[in-house]
């Protein structure tokens, strides 16, 4: 079996609009601290946003590692689900969801440590880190339950059944926005808390989606077929995902620790300076929900058509979901260099219009740098979807090295404008997407066992 460009779209489509929802969840809360006023407190909108952008990347820079574990999870159920193993797919996810929640709760003291000891240490602005600290106290209890729904997304991902994603991530977001506008304006009777209701209502949307996935699945789930049956806890399983996941797990770590750094870089230039950072990174959680959907989608269908045997279709599928991501980011480059200031103005803090202007030209810098990211992003995701995950963390780590160089030099030594600090994102992706491709064309990843 060969994927078309049809198949591709009806699995990543969902997962696209999963992604957008969820993304909306992060939107929402920068689009409604941005209308914050305190006569007694100016420029409080935009501190608020930048404390929920720096607090969400420290978030998930911690969380990213039950994120890779179930990103193992995912690759061996794929692979399961093409040989049509599916009696063995339920307890890959029960036993993930036992050993994150036991993680989760490391996870949960070791943030609240780090925040209180090592984040007042580095960050230069008294009222940024008072702000996101007021924000993380209460963002940390989303672990216990993001750490389920990552393996709920594994199991639907892994299984091509991504439609349910779509309405999840709807739940999520619906919820989200109802308690943003409740908590942090105080409407309707309830407590007005500023930055610390837009960290409430984040938690609120991933109960609603813990929820909203256990009542679907044992709705519409054969428990018998895929074998949610074994709900003690196997060490085996465990160690079989984390000879696949650890890989990623690491991987992810690298990869988000070292993006915010890149923020805590920008924090200390200048307050403003990482408030048009974090409206530069809003826009760019927008751009990334197709190219998460496609490089999501380019890894399950790789384990996929692995596990069905066929080796000789992997590459041909991998340049498929390349270039329609390529083709949808150029459509998103375009609508938005026709009008920069018109989108920029829908999340800037109101009570700072004149960071607009500032915007653009990282914006734009920014823009430039798709079009590269949208080719690796798919290609180096496919690597860890033939299960060859070391591979992928050896590509990473050394790619991660050239962008902290260039972090370095231009971030920190430097100082340069925001723009230029923007340029470091060519230093990362490019040198990914060169690395990835030669591992695809000369590797020997055709055999791996998983």
């Amino acid at each position: 079996m060969t994927y078309s460009y049809k198949d591709i779209w009806r699995v990543s489509l969902p997962i696209m609009l999963g992604l957008l929802a969820q993304n909306i969840v992060q939107l929402t809360g920068t689009f409604f601290l941005g209308h914050v006023s305190d006569p007694g407190q100016s420029g409080i909108a935009g501190i608020y946003q930048s404390a929920s952008g720096l607090a969400g990347i420290y978030y998930i820079a911690i969380f990213t590692v039950c994120f890779g574990f179930s990103i193992g999870g995912q690759i061996m159920i794929s692979r399961r689900n093409g040989e049509k193993n599916y009696d063995k797919i339920g307890s890959i996810v029960i036993q993930g969801i036992i050993f994150l929640q036991a993680f989760a709760l490391i996870l949960f003291f070791l943030s609240g440590f780090l925040a209180e000891n090592v984040l007042s240490m580095f960050m230069k602005s008294p009222k940024v880190y008072a702000a996101t600290e007021a924000y993380l106290s209460w963002r940390i209890y989303g672990f216990f339950f993001a750490a389920i729904n990552v393996m709920f997304r594994a199991f639907y991902v892994g299984i091509a059944r991504t439609k349910v994603l779509t309405y999840n991530a709807i739940t999520m977001a619906v919820v989200n926005i109802i308690a943003d506008y409740l908590l942090i304006f105080g409407n309707f009777g309830f407590p007005k808390l500023g930055i610390e209701g837009a960290a409430i209502a984040a938690v609120l949307s991933e109960i609603a989606s813990v929820i909203f996935f256990a009542v679907y699945t044992f709705a519409t789930v054969d428990f018998k077929k895929y074998g949610f049956v074994k709900m003690k806890f196997n060490f085996k399983i465990i160690r079989s995902i984390l000879n696949i996941s650890s890989f990623t797990m690491v991987q992810y770590i690298i990869s988000m620790s070292t993006w915010f750094l890149f923020f805590m870089a920008i924090e200390q230039h200048s307050e403003d300076d990482l408030k048009i950072t974090n409206l530069v990174r809003s826009f760019y959680m927008v751009y990334f929900i197709p190219m998460n959907a496609l490089a999501t989608t380019a890894n399950t269908l790789v384990g996929n058509t692995i596990g069905m045997g066929n080796v000789n279709g992997v590459l041909p599928l991998i340049k498929k979901v390349a270039l329609l991501n390529l083709g949808i980011v150029v459509i998103m480059i375009i609508a938005t260099l026709v009008a920069p200031e018109f989108w920029i103005s829908f999340i800037a803090p109101q009570d700072q219009i004149s960071l607009i202007k500032d915007t653009v030209a990282p914006l734009i810098v920014l823009l430039f740098s798709l079009p590269i990211s949208a080719l690796s992003v798919v290609v180096f995701n496919s690597i860890s979807g033939t299960g060859n995950t070391r591979i992928a963390l050896i590509l990473e780590m050394i790619t991660m090295a050239i962008y902290i160089i260039a972090m370095v030099i231009i971030v920190i030594y430097k100082q340069m404008s925001v723009a230029w600090c923007w340029t470091v994102e060519y230093f990362y992706w490019g040198p990914l997407l060169i690395f990835s491709v030669l591992y695809l064309i000369r590797g020997k990843w055709q055999n791996k066992r998983i």
